[in-house]
């Protein structure tokens, strides 16, 4: 163990972090408008004067947009290390409890699409590689391509106009029936599945695809390599080669690939939630960007951007555990 190389690797992911919210606090800072722009604008649409409507807004924003960006800035970091994010601009409540309340709902609904995009690309991959060059294999592939190249935003549009508005078999929108009550029982918990069914289907449909291909690519190299002659040879059977062998061997460099998309889907879940109008991180997301809420989208940014370099970091030092084949850092060596 190379303890050197995963301090380096530690200390480039938390350089990455700080230069990512960095670039983004002075990014959000400088953008068209503000929150106090924002809420004055909708406090006219319903009658009050312009004074009257910046009087009111004075009282609700929590951030001055004016202040200096240096000094915004450095009391950011600072409230961050204490583990305040400031308070919401526009829901007026602490950033933190907005994205505690959300986080939990955007986790069930994107890890589940990609546990079972994952799961279904690599049974695909593997059952198109041991048919290589049949019609099924071909079949298989065209579909997968084409549901690659699609969009998952289009996927989930057509999928809610298709099945929620037309045929009226799943609900437009929202986490669960709000009729019912939140806690730990069956028809809470089927309530959760049922308004989830539709974005986990769009993201699920247009991602598998990319698994299958790459599993199947992988797996057509391991079937070519001579120690499985030699396997067939010495009589063991094909499921067991299949299945210590082939499978395992196949799988190893998509590990990489996963951990990446374990970050990246956080960043995905907000067109989606969108559509669906489904209350997760994204969601809220998408409208602090439109209310100019500085707190909220900083917090939610600041959660995204932990989620992919945290990932990443792990998916690094964590290759060479699973593969002995991989070697990190200065672990090299040449004979």
């Amino acid at each position: 163990m190379n303890i050197n190389y995963y301090l380096k690797r530690l200390g480039m992911s938390v350089l990455t972090v700080i230069t990512v919210i960095t670039f983004t606090f002075v990014l959000i800072r400088y953008m068209p408008g503000g929150p106090m722009d924002y809420m004055v604008a909708e406090l006219q649409q319903q009658g009050l004067s312009s004074a009257r409507a910046r009087e009111l807004a004075a009282t609700y924003i929590s951030v001055n947009p004016n202040q200096p960006v240096h000094i915004a800035y450095a009391e950011y970091m600072a409230n961050i290390l204490t583990g305040d994010l400031g308070m919401s601009t526009w829901y007026s409540r602490p950033v933190t409890a907005i994205i505690l309340e959300a986080l939990p709902w955007t986790v069930f609904i994107m890890s589940v699409s990609l546990i079972l995009s994952f799961v279904l690309g690599i049974l695909a991959g593997a059952l198109m590689a041991y048919r290589e060059g049949s019609q099924l294999d071909s079949s298989a592939t065209m579909v997968t391509t084409f549901l690659t190249s699609v969009p998952y935003y289009l996927a989930a549009i057509a999928l809610l106009v298709f099945f929620a508005y037309r045929l009226s078999w799943f609900p437009t929108g929202g986490r669960f029936n709000s009729d019912l009550t939140v806690g730990w029982n069956l028809e809470f918990f089927l309530s959760v599945l049922y308004h989830g069914i539709l974005p986990i289907a769009s993201f699920t449909l247009t991602s598998f695809g990319g698994w299958a291909l790459g599993m199947r690519g992988n797996s057509i190299q391991v079937l070519g390599e001579d120690y499985l002659r030699v396997a067939r040879l010495a009589g063991i059977s094909e499921r067991d080669i299949v299945v210590k062998y082939v499978t395992p061997n196949a799988i190893l460099p998509l590990y990489t690939n996963l951990m990446i998309a374990i970050g990246f889907i956080f960043g995905g879940s907000i067109i989606l939630e969108q559509i669906f109008n489904y209350p997760g991180l994204g969601y809220y997301m998408y409208e602090s960007i439109n209310a100019r809420d500085y707190p909220l989208m900083m917090g939610v940014f600041l959660v995204i951007t932990l989620a992919v370099v945290t990932s990443i970091f792990i998916a690094d030092v964590t290759y060479n555990m699973i593969d002995p084949r991989a070697e990190t850092g200065d672990s090299r060596e040449t004979y």
